[in-house]
């Protein structure tokens, strides 16, 4: 078995060989195709979220475990199944839920395992993808990817349930008000053919790489906007025909959470989905005179999973651009990430 570890928090990734990963009971067995690098393993490697205000969320605190296999938007091959996993088929190819929980507690028996306090996450409490195989405890995480390509449904793992999941939390005004999307990155090129799948009007997207707002518009925006513009506020408004109803924050900065907040209007909803870090910066009297309801969103459901892949089968949700990568260039990879040079997604095709 091939992989890249994490041994030490804010170093490069380690190469390594290891023995071929055995099974038992219902576990099972792939041979890695294609996985996602998210921007989640940028913060993974460096082993904490920032707060703001001096303080972080440090991984290590939380049971992340070094050594790590990092990598949480899988694709693969069965090659072995444990004597109580039936026997699912070896000859297509499977993407893999990542967002696993212990199996026991409330959340994870009311099909909330992403909210598990005892996560078993692939790529931060388990071994995930950047490995050429990768072991899950169950089949019930496999979903067929049809005729997409491996490269572009590895996203669908993390961009695409983490935008889907989002999405329907304003599912009662995308279809009569343009939602704004801040962040053109992979997940925010997802969300918007996903706003399409969903019947909802083309967003409005906020980035301030110019070469990302480009991307979006590509990809189907109605408007794009510099969220560093004096007036992104007014021009976020004006593209909404006068009112915002509700923001998806793909980024979770401060200046991009003032931005959500300016810009929304009285009743509507604020959605944080980034991690780029700090700290809240709105006037708390103001969130009960606007009425707005600010809420998080993190990735999505193994239900939500399984709605969004039958959009993905049905050709409705665009592929990602996409850069493939070899294994072995993970950490370069993850190093140009780092500093905004894809647009899009990067794969690592083993």
């Amino acid at each position: 078995m091939r992989c890249l570890s994490l041994t030490e928090f804010g170093k490069p990734l380690t190469p390594e060989t290891r023995s071929d990963l055995m099974v038992t009971g219902s576990e099972v067995l792939l041979r890695v195709t294609a996985n996602g690098v998210c921007h989640s393993d940028l913060h993974i490697r460096e082993g904490c979220y920032k707060l703001g205000h001096g303080q972080t969320m440090k991984f290590a605190e939380r049971g992340l475990k070094l050594p790590l296999v990092m990598g949480h938007e899988p694709v693969g091959r069965i090659i072995a199944v444990g004597p109580d996993a039936g026997d699912p088929e070896r000859d297509k190819d499977f993407i893999i839920y990542p967002w696993q929980g212990c199996g026991e507690c409330h959340q994870c028996k009311t099909g909330h395992e992403h909210y598990c306090g005892k996560p078993r996450f692939l790529g931060m409490f388990a071994d995930g993808g950047y490995a050429d195989m990768i072991k899950i405890p169950h089949p019930r995480y496999l979903f067929d990817i049809g005729d997409i390509r491996p490269e572009f449904a590895a996203p669908l793992a993390c961009s695409g349930l983490t935008t889907y999941s989002a999405l329907k939390k304003v599912k009662d005004t995308i279809k009569a008000v343009p939602v704004v999307i801040i962040g053109a990155g992979g997940l925010g090129l997802m969300a918007i053919g996903l706003v399409k799948a969903m019947g909802g009007l083309p967003p409005i997207v906020v980035d301030i790489d110019s070469a990302k707002r480009a991307a979006a518009l590509e990809a189907g925006a109605a408007a794009i906007i510099d969220g560093a513009a004096e007036d992104a506020v007014g021009q976020l408004q004006a593209a909404a025909g006068g009112q915002v109803f509700a923001v998806i924050d793909l980024v979770g900065a401060e200046s991009t959470a003032g931005l959500a907040f300016n810009a929304v209007d009285k009743g509507g909803k604020i959605v944080i989905v980034g991690l780029f870090g700090g700290a809240a910066p709105w006037p708390l009297p103001l969130i009960t005179v606007k009425a707005v309801s600010i809420m998080g969103s993190y990735v999505g459901s193994l239900m939500e999973f399984a709605e969004l892949m039958e959009l993905a089968k049905a050709g409705k949700v665009p592929a990602l651009p996409t850069q493939t990568a070899a294994l072995e260039d993970a950490e370069n990879t993850l190093n140009r990430l780092k500093k905004g040079e894809i647009v899009g997604r990067a794969i690592l095709m083993p």
